[in-house]
Formats: C-alpha cells, structure tokens, sequence
C-alpha cells in the first residue's frame, strides 16, 4: 500500500495516481458549479451527494496515509499533510455551524474546499525544479521588493504633498497603494493626479514601472535555468558518459545500461 499510495514508479501506483487526480478535478469542478446560483438552486441535492462522495473518499486516503507512514505526526504537519486534511475539513465544520447566523461561515468554509487542487502539486515531478528555483532566488526577489517598497513609500509621500486630500490622497497609506498600482502598470484609476506637477510625477513613475517590472521574471528564470541544468546533468550513465536523462530514466537512451 505504501508504494501504491506514495510512489509514482509501478502500474498500480500510476491507477491510482491517475484516480486520484480525476477524483480531485472533478471534486473541483463540483464546488466551482455550486457556487452557481441558479445551478445550485437546480442541482443542489446532487452536488451535496457529490461532495460527500468527495468527502468521504478523500478523508479514507486521509487516514489510509496516516496510517501506513512511519511517523504520522510528522506527515500531518507536512506540506502535504495539511492540504489533505483541508481538503476534508471544511465539509465537516460546516455540519457544526448549522445555522441561519452561520451562512457566511458556512460559505467560506466550502470555498476552502478549492484547496484540493493543490493536492495536484505532489504528481507533478518537475514541481521540486519549480521550487528549488523559488528557494534559490527568494533573498534576490527579497531585495527587489525591500526596493520597491521604498520606492513606493517615498511616490506615495510626494504624491500626498502635491495632490493632497482635496484629489483623493487623503493619506500616505492611500497614496502608496496608488504607487505600487502605478508601479505595477495596472492602473485600475480609482485614484488619479490631478495637478500637472503630480501627472509629471505619475509619467515617471509609470516609465521606472515597465523598466523593473521584469526584474523578479529574470531573476527566477535564471536560477529555474540553474536547476534544470543541475536537475538534468546529475542524471549521467556510467558505462557511456551520456547525461541529461529524465529524472524517472532507469536506463540510458544511448547504451542502454542501467542508470
């Protein structure tokens, strides 16, 4: 059951990945469609039935995992861990707020049922590249926001002083949020400068966003092309030397030893 469950690498192994994947997609699929009002007030009782089908099918993989690992506790506390449980949990404290005061409650608490689809992550064998690059660049893309963050401090700040509350920068919090969406080249125009001088201000603003917004891209493309690179060459076949095999090769593609 442990290599079934766990691994990747058999044929009963694979069933049940694929199986689970369905399950999760469709279990998905049925909470994005009961949040359709009109669908839910139609099919309602089908996408309860569903959803506890959902349920119980993934709290028995649940306690099943649980079960069959050597430290339970520490599988709990895992990444992992906690996707599963908040994949089941929200549809069992929902039977503990039953009530008309508790309907927003209840409502949150079957949206976190979305979370499910993270449970996709551990099937995905080039995540662990994905997240070696984001580990690798995070003290990088720290810096840059540390910057950015000074830099919308001291726009937000000018922008106060020039604008002022009379064109809605009624404070420096307010005006930063205008200097990271001016920054960030979204632009939604809730707030906008009025003055000359504060839409001289928003110009330049708006020409340092397009020249850093690609910073944190580069900088996790570069260390992601790191780790691919150290990903691939570390699968090398002693008998001919040739490297870049997959990381699931069992044998070289060239001579055919085993790796």
């Amino acid at each position: 059951m442990y290599h079934t469950i766990f691994e990747h690498d058999t044929p009963g192994a694979k069933l049940f990945d694929i199986a689970l994947i369905l399950a999760i997609l469709a279990s998905v699929l049925v909470t994005m469609l009961d949040s359709v009002q009109p669908l839910r007030e139609q099919h309602g009782t089908l996408f309860l039935a569903l959803e506890w089908s959902f349920t119980i099918v993934f709290t028995i993989e649940y306690l099943v995992r649980l079960a069959i690992v050597d430290r339970p506790g520490r599988y709990a506390r895992s990444f992992f861990g906690v996707i599963d449980l908040l994949a089941v949990l929200p549809t069992y404290l929902a039977l503990i707020f039953a009530g008309t005061q508790y309907l927003l409650v209840i409502r949150i608490l079957r949206i976190l049922r979305i979370f499910r689809v993270l449970k996709l992550v551990r099937y995905i064998d080039e995540a662990s590249i994905l997240s070696d690059a984001l580990s690798n660049s995070w003290r990088k893309i720290l810096v840059f926001l540390a910057a950015i963050l000074a830099l919308v401090t001291v726009f937000g700040a000018v922008m106060y002083l020039i604008e002022g509350p009379e064109n809605g920068f009624t404070n420096i919090p307010l005006s930063m949020y205008w200097a990271i969406v001016t920054v960030a080249t979204v632009g939604f125009g809730d707030i906008a400068p009025v003055t000359a001088l504060g839409r001289s201000v928003a110009s330049v603003l708006i020409l340092i966003g397009y020249g850093i917004i690609a910073v944190p891209t580069g900088i996790y493309t570069a260390e992601l092309a790191g780790s691919m690179n150290r990903h691939f060459r570390g699968r090398r076949c002693e008998a001919c030397g040739q490297a870049g095999h997959e990381a699931d090769a069992r044998f070289c593609r060239v001579c055919g030893a085993k790796l």
